[in-house]
């Protein structure tokens, strides 16, 4: 296993070649993502400032981004203002083959689909250790699945009765019976409030063979604002590794 050092290393090799390479004096509206990766993304954004377009938005995608974008002088803006993006550059919490992603670690990826999808370029970028040939194999804490308060327990049961169940994710997952679970917070009391005001339910459903099916079956249920499963949305991804290098990739 990679010591801590070696991580934030690939952490930042991932995001300075991202951002040296996509984020051009071109770029006038970029979206920027939340997360640890998203930090160094910022920082590499901050030496290149003088080779950036002097008009350049950012507009983020949670409290966290916003604040070190505008303490690293950059102006913020939201989807109101600049509903189209250029580009937008995220962390993910694992990436398979095709590029589908899990996303939702740090309860953002309601706000982190709508900036990607608004914008024409969808950059990845993680350390190694997010790397799967299947959605599944790394990340073991589920699919983070957003939801109205009102809603968390319906759509809790619901989500458990799909094992039991001939609707169309059959074949989606191989766990045999889905599991969810209310995220608490860590520092307070209660579970977790995103930046939108709503809760998170994550979901075990083991390896996800069928992204898009298993994505389709959960945004269906009333009640479920966001899916943490981001399919067939990334332009390329970018993987820090151990040895201080970095590989790219696009979808196979």
């Amino acid at each position: 296993m990679a010591s801590p050092s070696l991580v934030e290393s690939a952490k930042l090799q991932a995001a300075c070649q991202a951002v040296d390479n996509h984020v051009t004096p071109g770029v006038r509206r970029l979206g920027v993502g939340s997360g640890s990766t998203i930090v160094y993304a910022i920082e590499r954004l901050k030496e290149n400032r003088n080779d950036l377009h002097p008009d350049l938005v950012c507009i983020p995608t949670s409290f966290q981004s916003r604040m070190l974008l505008i303490e690293a002088g950059f102006r913020v803006g939201d989807l109101d203002e600049f509903p189209e993006l250029d580009l937008a550059i995220d962390g993910a919490d694992e990436i398979d083959a095709q590029l589908n992603a899990i996303k939702g670690g740090g309860a953002a990826h309601l706000r982190e689909k709508v900036v990607a999808a608004a914008a024409r370029s969808f950059i990845l970028i993680a350390d190694h250790r997010k790397d799967s040939k299947t959605l599944g194999e790394q990340w073991k804490k589920g699919i983070p699945i957003e939801v109205i308060p009102f809603a968390y327990n319906t759509v809790k049961a619901k989500i458990e009765q799909l094992a039991d169940s001939t609707d169309l994710a059959k074949g989606a997952y191989s766990a045999p019976a889905p599991r969810a679970h209310l995220r608490m917070a860590t520092a307070k009391a209660g579970p977790v409030v995103t930046d939108s005001g709503n809760l998170i339910l994550d979901a075990d459903f083991g390896l996800i063979r069928d992204p898009l099916k298993l994505l389709g079956v959960l945004k269906m249920l009333p009640g479920v604002v966001e899916v943490g499963l981001f399919c067939g949305m990334a332009n390329k991804a970018y993987f820090g590794l151990a040895d201080g290098s970095t590989t790219c990739r696009m979808p196979c």
